[in-house]
C-alpha cells in the first residue's frame, strides 16, 4: 500500500486550493493508498524555527512540540508527497516555506558531512507532486521572473532530500476562471494523483 502524504499551504476555506486538495485526497483514498491529509493552517501548524531546532542534533533528537514531531515521523515514512499552495511573491505561503524548514531537517530528511561534500538524502519518498495555482501568466512567469517556485521544488528543495521525480503542474489563472475550467483542472489534478501512485 502506497503511504503518501498530502500538504495543504492556504488560508481560506473555499479557495481552489481547497478544492485541489479534497480531490487529490479522494483520489489517492479511492485507490486503496494510505493517505496522511494535513491541511496546515487549520492545524495550527508553527511555521517558525526556533534556534533549538537549528542544530543537527536536536533536529535528530527530536522537539518537545508535538505536532512537529508527529510530521517528522510521518514524512520519513512517505511512498511520495503532494504540495499544493499557491504561487504568493514567487514563494510558498509562509506556513509552507516553515514546514520545509522545520520538518525536513539535518537528521530527518538529510545529512551533511557526506565523503563528496554533498547531502545525502534521507527520505525514502521518490516522488512528489506539486500542484500549484497562480494568477501570472505562464510567459511572464518563464520570461520574466524564471519560474522560481520550479527551482525551489525541482532544484533546491525535494532533490536535497532524496525525491528525485518532481512532477508539478501550475493552474492559471485562477482569479475569474470559469467553473467549467475550474472541473478540468481537478480532474487533471485526479489524474495526476493516480499516476503518482503508478
Amino acid at each position: 500500500m502506497n503511504r503518501i502524504g498530502v500538504y495543504l499551504a492556504h488560508p481560506r476555506p473555499g479557495s481552489f486550493n481547497h478544492a485541489l486538495y479534497d480531490a487529490v485526497v479522494d483520489e489517492l483514498r479511492g485507490r486503496g493508498c494510505e493517505v496522511l491529509a494535513h491541511d496546515l493552517h487549520a492545524e495550527g501548524f508553527d511555521p517558525l524555527l526556533t534556534a533549538e531546532e537549528t542544530g543537527t542534533v536536536a533536529a535528530a533528537g527530536g522537539s518537545p512540540d508535538p505536532r512537529l514531531a508527529l510530521h517528522r515521523a510521518e514524512v520519513a515514512s512517505l511512498d511520495a508527497l503532494v504540495l499544493i499552495h499557491p504561487n504568493w511573491w514567487g514563494m510558498p505561503p509562509a506556513v509552507l516555506t516553515g514546514w520545509v524548514q522545520r520538518v525536513l531537517a539535518p537528521g530527518v530528511a538529510y545529512k551533511l558531512g557526506t565523503a563528496d561534500g554533498e547531502p545525502a538524502g534521507l527520505l525514502r519518498a521518490g516522488r512528489a507532486l506539486v500542484l500549484n495555482t497562480s494568477d501570472t501568466p505562464a510567459a511572464r512567469e518563464r520570461d520574466e521572473f524564471g519560474d522560481p517556485l520550479e527551482r525551489i521544488w525541482a532544484a533546491c528543495v525535494l532533490p536535497y532530500v532524496g525525491i528525485t521525480d518532481v512532477r508539478r503542474t501550475v493552474f492559471r489563472t485562477v482569479t475569474d476562471s470559469p467553473a467549467g475550467e475550474r472541473a478540468a483542472w481537478l480532474r487533471q489534478a485526479r489524474e495526476q494523483a493516480a499516476a503518482l501512485v503508478g
